[in-house]
């Protein structure tokens, strides 16, 4: 299972056309401050780095785990800018993967429905081909039925 997620996270994080078209017009104008194209689209690690960043000066440099509530703070501490950013970056990622798969979903079901078309087509052009030639069918045999009954009725007389 997460093979398939991180296989739908790399492919993922490829830009569209649309993307591509306009993260190269301003890939040259990234202004001091900003960040680029690539940098927004990178979710953080999880591992020690943010761990890292989470700590705060006060324990005297010594790693603590990520996001851990001190014992003398106040217990509803709102989150720091960084779990924030990630959280922010996660739900973006996740929320490209959802839109890529409802994309391959409509194409997927686009492609069925058209075949679908196709079939019904080849099968109403079949039984319209079969309606006409039943219906001179009929038509012949009535025009029998009308002569063999008009040519019995004259052999009566």
């Amino acid at each position: 299972m997460q093979e398939k997620a991180t296989s739908s996270i790399a492919a993922s994080s490829l830009p569209s056309s649309s993307e591509r078209s306009s993260s190269s017009a301003l890939h040259g104008e990234v202004k001091e401050g900003m960040e680029s194209d690539d940098e927004i689209r990178r979710v953080p690690e999880m591992g020690m780095e943010a761990a890292v960043k989470t700590t705060s000066g006060r324990d005297g440099g010594s790693v603590v785990g990520p996001a851990q509530p001190s014992a003398g703070g106040s217990k509803r501490r709102g989150k720091s800018p960084a779990d924030r950013e990630n959280k922010r970056l996660k739900r973006l990622l996740r929320n490209r993967v959802s839109a890529q798969q409802a994309r391959e979903r409509k194409k997927a079901y686009l492609i069925d429905l058209e075949a679908r078309v196709n079939e019904l087509e080849t099968k109403n052009a079949e039984l319209e081909e079969r309606l006409s030639t039943l219906q001179n069918e009929n038509q012949m045999l009535r025009q029998i039925l009308k002569n063999t009954t008009a040519a019995a009725q004259e052999g009566r007389k």
